[in-house]
C-alpha cells in the first residue's frame, strides 16, 4: 500500500530541520517572544541613555587617572620590554580607565541586569546571547579599579620577569569580560513590533555616540602609556 505523498514530505523535512537544528525553539516565535524583546530594547535604551548622559563624567575621570599617573608613577615601567608581559600591563592600563569610568554607571548596569534577568526567548540562541551579555557586564562592573601604579612598580622591582599576581588575576577577569555598555543581538530584530524597533533604533544611535567616546579615550590610553613609558 503507498502511502500518502504528504507523510514522505513531512519525514523529509522533519529530517532536514533536524540535521539543521531548526526543529530546535529557535524555529518558532511565540507571544513571549514580542514581551521579552520589548523588555530587553528598553531596558537596553535606558542604560545607553544614563551613560550617555555621563560621557562628560567618563572623560572626567579618566583624565583624572592621567593625572594620578603622571604624579604618582612617571617613568615606572621604564626600560621594560615589549613582550607578553607589558601587553597584559597595557590591558591593565586599559581596564584602570574602564572601571573608573564605570563606576559612576552602576546603578544603571545594576537596573539593567535586575530587568533582563528572567527573560527567555523561543530561540535558544537569543537567550544564550542575551545571557552571556549579561554575564560578562555582571563581571564587568564587580571589578574594582586596579592599583596601577602599584602593580607597575612591582613588576619593575622584579626587573620585569614577573608580573604581580594582582595585574593576572584583573587581566584573567577583566579581559574577557570587557563589553560595551549597551548591546542588542542581532536575532532580536525577528521579534521586534513597531514600538520596540523604534526604542532600538533610539538605543542604537546611543551606543554609536558611545562608541564614539571611547575610541576618543585610545588618546588617552597612549597618553597614560607614555606616562609610564609603557609597551603594549
Amino acid at each position: 500500500m503507498r502511502r500518502p505523498a504528504i507523510s514522505v514530505l513531512a519525514l523529509l523535512a522533519a529530517l532536514l530541520l533536524a540535521a539543521s537544528g531548526a526543529g530546535e525553539p529557535d524555529a518558532l516565535a511565540s507571544p513571549s517572544d514580542a514581551q521579552a524583546t520589548s523588555a530587553y530594547v528598553h531596558a537596553d535604551y535606558q542604560l545607553a541613555a544614563r551613560a550617555s548622559s555621563s560621557v562628560g563624567t567618563g572623560e572626567a575621570v579618566i583624565e583624572a587617572v592621567l593625572e594620578r599617573t603622571r604624579s604618582e608613577c612617571p617613568l615606572a615601567a621604564a626600560g621594560s620590554p615589549q613582550d607578553p608581559q607589558s601587553t597584559q600591563m597595557s590591558d591593565e592600563v586599559i581596564g584602570a580607565m574602564v572601571t573608573t569610568a564605570l563606576h559612576h554607571e552602576l546603578p544603571a548596569i545594576r537596573a539593567f541586569l535586575s530587568a533582563v534577568a528572567p527573560l527567555r526567548w523561543s530561540s535558544r540562541g537569543l537567550t544564550a546571547a542575551v545571557r552571556s551579555y549579561a554575564a560578562k557586564l555582571r563581571t564587568l562592573s564587580s571589578l574594582r579599579e586596579p592599583h596601577l601604579c602599584a602593580d607597575v612598580r612591582s613588576w619593575a622591582a622584579a626587573g620585569f620577569a614577573a608580573l604581580p599576581a594582582p595585574t593576572v588575576a584583573f587581566d584573567a577577569r577583566f579581559m574577557p569580560s570587557w563589553v560595551a555598555i549597551g548591546e542588542l543581538p542581532g536575532g532580536l530584530s525577528r521579534f521586534e513590533g513597531p514600538e520596540s524597533r523604534a526604542v532600538a533604533g533610539r538605543a542604537s544611535g546611543l551606543q554609536e555616540g558611545l562608541a564614539e567616546f571611547e575610541a576618543r579615550e585610545v588618546e588617552q590610553w597612549g597618553h597614560i602609556m607614555n606616562a609610564l613609558e609603557l609597551w603594549p
